[in-house]
């Protein structure tokens, strides 16, 4: 490797960490959306950014005019000022702005970086992802801000950092051959370390039954605090998810900090994840978590799935969040499409 971020002081900080905006990417896929989800989805988008909007800046991806006029349009019926978007006319074949935006590092005087890895749309799954892949390279054009371009694929919706020297990941994602069949565990944990700054890797297993990324980390568990880890735990064992929630979960309670002190894990219930019929891709369970929740800078979106579960798992965001609103967002529809609101959002520092 050249000159490594680590080297010049750059690391991720944690999603807690004051951003500049968020990078959303409006749907219009309809392999992905088809039929009349294409319009329920593009609601749980104006659901979302009325949220939003308020806390910080939205730069928001738009496939041509027509698109972007059409969301104009959307906005001022729902009440949103227009000048609370900044719009970018750029092509992308998905919404998974997580997975295929920009991942930034910050050094130690402040200054922001970008770190532009490959996209794959998970192994080659879902061509064409060219435009995708694009995107950060564009963000940084945009933004006149320093690219490093690691030799990897690597989506955001596969890491999860606490910004104080740990990153959680899965197995069955960064050592899937369908990304990186070139590198050792080693290799892709060197990387790591060199471009994101931190030096303990914590690897879990599997991920969720229906999630079409082979397991991303933001299904399964996620940090709230340096040391404070959300796990989403089945309590039946029959659910298709029991075991391997488990797995991972023992997985943390056996491992320490960089302080060689323990993590404090809270267990988060897991919703209803068996649909009726199928999705595009013909699974019955689709990747529902209340791990796919948003740190945004006043605000915490929230996805609800399932009323046995939704009032509780507000109440614990909100004794989790208390200087932060907790906002709430019914993702059934988006979800269907195999994300939640983790996937379709990804912070920015410009």
């Amino acid at each position: 490797m050249n000159t490594s971020p680590k080297s010049l002081g750059y690391s991720m900080p944690p999603e807690w960490h004051r951003h500049s905006g968020t990078l959303l990417s409006w749907p219009i896929n309809r392999e992905t959306w088809p039929g009349d989800r294409l319009d329920k989805v593009e609601k749980v988008y104006i659901n979302i950014i009325r949220a939003l909007y308020k806390y910080e800046t939205i730069h928001l991806l738009v496939h041509d005019e027509s698109v972007r006029n059409r969301v104009f349009k959307m906005l001022y019926s729902a009440g949103i000022p227009d000048d609370s978007i900044n719009f970018h006319l750029h092509p992308s074949n998905d919404v998974w702005a997580r997975d295929f935006g920009p991942i930034y590092i910050i050094n130690d005087s402040g200054n922001a970086a970008i770190t532009n890895w490959d996209y794959n749309a998970w192994g080659g799954k879902y061509p064409p992802f060219e435009s995708d892949n694009k995107v950060p390279a564009y963000l940084a054009k945009k933004f006149n801000q320093k690219v490093f371009k690691p030799d990897l694929v690597l989506e955001g919706g596969s890491i999860e950092t606490n910004g104080a020297g740990v990153i959680l990941t899965t197995e069955s994602v960064l050592l899937n051959p369908n990304r990186n069949s070139r590198y050792s565990k080693g290799d892709i944990e060197d990387y790591l370390k060199e471009y994101l700054g931190h030096e303990h890797i914590v690897w879990l297993k599997d991920g969720l039954k229906g999630d079409d990324t082979d397991g991303h980390i933001d299904d399964l568990v996620r940090f709230v605090s340096e040391n404070t880890i959300v796990a989403a735990l089945c309590d039946d064992p029959k659910d298709v998810n029991y075991e391997t929630l488990l797995h991972n979960y023992e997985i943390l309670k056996s491992v320490n900090n960089p302080l060689g002190e323990k993590f404090e894990i809270i267990t988060m219930p897991m919703p209803q994840t068996k649909i009726d019929g199928t999705t595009v891709d013909g699974s019955e369970y689709v990747p529902a978590s209340y791990a796919n929740f948003y740190i945004a800078n006043g605000v915490i979106l929230l996805p609800l799935y399932d009323d046995r579960y939704d009032e509780q798992v507000l109440n614990l965001f909100r004794q989790l969040f208390p200087d932060r609103e907790i906002a709430g967002i019914n993702c059934a529809d988006l979800v269907w499409g195999q994300g939640g609101i983790h996937c379709i959002t990804q912070q920015i520092y410009n």
